[in-house]
This record gives structure tokens, sequence and C-alpha cells, in this order.
């Protein structure tokens, strides 16, 4: 276990009844600056514990985003197991859940009858679709979302299909504006002399805020984003570029400034002095021409130089790495984007740091994901729960 680092959050509890990955990966960034988390599985455990790649029958997800949590059982279905759960909700600052519309009052848990036990509560629920509306009773997972906030339409090239993203891109940004929406009603509570309070987040809202002003442009202009590939609809040069020997690399050139020094770097200082040039959709349309330069240019040099000159001029220039390349990249080491840590299955385990660094109260990763209910004899021994009971329990499928 890493040294515990007191964090900006330490002293508030968690309940994490949520499963996969929206929800929990809000517990987790919680859990990262030092808010006590307690994973509640169903018996069964959190499908996450299978989810993706396995080593000796340990899911590798589950030890990134099950870190610093401690993980009971308890089946909310069960009339004890509710009983239960109003225990720990009684002494605890925020719960966390996915269910679907209506099953948590089904089981006698909804936040009417949690906010008697505890009036502090912060509920953050978590669907796809929201609590309310035609849609809120259907099954959802964020490739619904990445379908219907856009995203997928105008991802992929201009004659190719609409693509997805081979991850979790809605879940994961539900997951960050999921910590972002506690912490504000925490501070409402705790700050402002508030009481607690319910959150209904949707998985295909926060997507669609990420993908920018497209509500707006529609209705004002009538514009509905195009699938352009790797070039942007807003500036341009924007893309990936091949090198002599065979690398991959993106440039960007959002700033105006930025656009010209590549230009002028591949040769080209008569296009900077065109009129269009300092009109950022301008250069857009003249992508063709734009691409055909610098990718002309950095097809006859190879990575190494490539990068090296850029960086010489002021450009905007990455190498388009994979997860290989990123762990051993140096700014990424300088940072301290990865620690590993000791792990009870599987000796140590590599997993991505918390992604900022406070000056005065860090976040820190105390331990990885702990293995299904290896925690009840603590939790439930503290609400005074003694092994036998626990025993008993646990043949009745409540824990």
């Amino acid at each position: 276990m890493a040294e515990a680092t007191p964090g900006s959050l330490t002293g508030i509890t968690v309940l994490d009844l949520a499963t996969i990955y929206a929800g929990p990966f809000a517990a987790t960034l919680l859990g990262d600056f030092g808010a006590e988390v307690l994973k509640v599985e169903h018996p069964r455990g959190d499908p996450l514990r299978t989810h993706g790649a396995q080593k000796d029958g340990i899911g590798i997800w589950w030890k990134q985003l099950g870190r610093n949590k401690r993980c009971v059982t308890l089946n909310l279905s069960h009339l004890r197991g509710q009983e239960m759960l109003l225990q720990l909700v009684s002494t605890t600052d925020v719960l966390i859940e996915n269910f679907r519309p209506g099953v948590m009052e089904a089981w006698g848990l909804g936040y009417d009858r949690l906010s008697e036990q505890n009036p502090g509560l912060v509920m953050l629920r978590t669907t796809g679709f929201g609590q309310f509306g035609p849609y809120s009773k259907r099954p959802a997972f964020g490739t619904l979302a990445e379908a219907m906030s856009g995203f997928a339409a105008m991802t992929g090239t201009p004659d190719g299909p609409p693509t997805l993203p081979p991850f979790g891109l809605a879940d994961g940004i539900a997951g960050l504006a999921g910590a972002y929406c506690v912490m504000n009603a925490l501070y409402h509570r705790d700050a402002r002399g508030g009481r607690g309070q319910v959150i209904d987040l949707a998985i295909i809202e926060p997507i669609l805020m990420v993908l920018g002003a497209q509500a707006t442009a529609y209705d004002a202009l009538g514009l509905v984003p195009p699938r352009t590939g790797n070039r942007s609809a807003n500036n341009a040069p924007r893309n990936t570029y091949r090198t002599r020997d065979g690398r991959w690399v993106a440039i960007s050139t959002s700033a105006n400034t930025i656009a010209a020094r590549v230009m002028e770097l591949v040769g080209h200082p008569d296009i900077v002095a065109e009129p269009w040039f300092t009109n950022q959709s301008e250069r857009a349309k003249r992508a063709d021409l734009l691409d055909d330069m610098v990718g002309g240019w950095i097809g006859k040099r190879d990575y190494d130089d490539v990068i090296q000159e850029f960086e010489k001029a002021g450009a905007a220039v990455a190498p388009i790495y994979d997860i290989s390349q990123i762990v051993a990249d140096p700014q990424y080491q300088a940072l301290g984007t990865f620690q590993r840590l000791p792990d009870d299955d599987l000796g140590t385990v590599l997993v991505q740091n918390v992604f900022a660094r406070f000056s005065a109260t860090p976040g820190s990763i105390r331990w990885p994901g702990r293995r299904l209910g290896q925690d009840n004899a603590d939790v439930y021994g503290a609400l005074g729960w003694d092994s036998s009971e626990l025993q008993t329990l646990s043949a009745e499928g409540v824990i």
C-alpha cells in the first residue's frame, strides 16, 4: 500500500454502487483526492472485474478503476441488504448509482428514504438518458451516447461510415462531469449551508457539451458538421502526416502565428502573405493545398528530423503514439503520469497516476483495485455485525 497523502477530500465518504465505467470513474476521481470510497457490489461482482484484458484471470481494468476503494458485497434486492445499506448511508456524504430509473425506489431506497436517514446525502444518479423522458427506461451504454450526441456522425473520413471511438469516451466524459457535479453539491452543502441533493446525470449530455457549439451553429446558420477525417473544419493545416521512415506525426495550427511558422518551415512563406491566410476558416477551405505542402515536406524527412525542425521553428507537432511509446516518453515520465503499485493478485501493477498536481493537497493512489468483498469483515464489523452473523448473511446471499 502506498503512503497516503491527505487530499482535499479527506474526510468525505462515498458509496459507489455503480457498475462498469461512468459512475465508478466519478468515484475513482473523488478517491484520488482523499475521499474514502466504499465500493458496494452485488455478490457476483461488478462486471468491470472481468471487462477487457485479463492476466491470470484478473481483470486489468479493475485494477485501475477500482483503486483507492474498499470493497464490500451487498445484495440490494434482499430486504436485509437494503437495511444494511441504510446503515451505511447514515454516515456517508455521497452515494453514486447507475441503476435504471425506478430501481432504487422499487427497493425502498429512493432519495426520499435515504435523505430521511441522512439529510446531507448527495446522490449522483448516472444513467444513459436521465431519470425521466421517453427514453429514460431504455437500457443504455456510452456507445449510444456517442451515436446520439453527433460524435459518430462527425467522426471518420468524408466518404466513410460514421465512426465510434474504440474506448468508453462518453462514459469517461460523464465520469469527469459526475465528479464535478458532486463537488458542486458538496460545496453548496458545506460552504453555503445547504442540504444534500440529487444529481440527475444523463450520459448523452456531457459529451454533447464537449463537442462544442453544434446546436448554436445549427440554429443560427443551419450548419451540420460533416465528417472531415483528421482535418478540422475550423483551421488548416491540421492533419496526420507520415515521415520518410514510416512514423506518423500530428500538426495543429489553431493559432495564426503557428500556422505561419509551419508554412515558413516547409518552404512556403509566400502563402503566409495571402489575404486569406489569417482567416482560419478560409485556410480550412484550402486544406488540400496546405496539406500537399506540409505533407510533401514531412514525407521527405525522417521522424527525428521533423520533430527537431518543428521544435526549432516553434511550431506545434506531436508524435502519434501507441501505449508502449507513451510509457517510455520522457515528458510523461517527468510528470509522473504512471505509478507502479504493489498488488495482492499480480505482484505489481502500472496505473495512470492522478492527472493533476496540486501544490497543497495533492491526490494519491493508495492501492489498486481490491478483491471482491475484501473489506466485508472490517466494514460490517464496524456496524456491529459479528463474524457468525456475516457468515449467515453470506450463506443467504445477502453479502
